[in-house]
């Protein structure tokens, strides 16, 4: 099912991340956003920012949270020599991947696996696993 959404969009410049959190807030506020879902954002969001929001906001990782918090989550497994990686979709918290998860889908690490195509793998769950996600909280 292809959805035609005609969303709206806006580029910031995160140079002085302060001030971009302000145009955020002030952009999400005018435009009574209550969701926000980030995915490939790389930067941690202020504990003021969170709170100022109010809203729900999610997040999509690639791991199998809580293990394998921040970067290099695919070298981090296969390095552990660990049986299975995944994704996990959750809620964003002052703290860094810690919020309530919501979704999780694991998948098996092959002998051959490298970290490239680990994270080919996990992306294709990802893309199936954020939509789900969402689908589950609005249920």
């Amino acid at each position: 099912m292809q959805i035609n959404l005609k969303l709206k969009k806006k580029i910031f410049n995160f140079l002085n991340f302060k001030n971009s959190e302000k145009d955020i807030l002030l952009l999400l506020k005018n435009d009574k956003i209550k969701f926000i879902c980030l995915a490939g954002f790389m930067k941690i969001l202020s504990k003021d920012f969170i709170k100022k929001f109010g809203g729900k906001i999610l997040n999509i990782h690639p791991s199998l949270l809580p293990k394998y918090k921040g970067l290099n989550t695919h070298n981090r497994a296969i390095n552990s020599k660990d049986k299975f990686a995944g994704c996990t979709v959750h809620y964003v918290t002052s703290k860094l991947d810690s919020g309530k998860l919501i979704l999780q889908k694991k998948i098996k690490i092959a002998a051959k696996d490298n970290a490239n195509t680990l994270a080919k793998k996990v992306l294709k769950q990802e893309h199936k696993l954020y939509p789900a996600a969402i689908i589950k909280i609005f249920n």
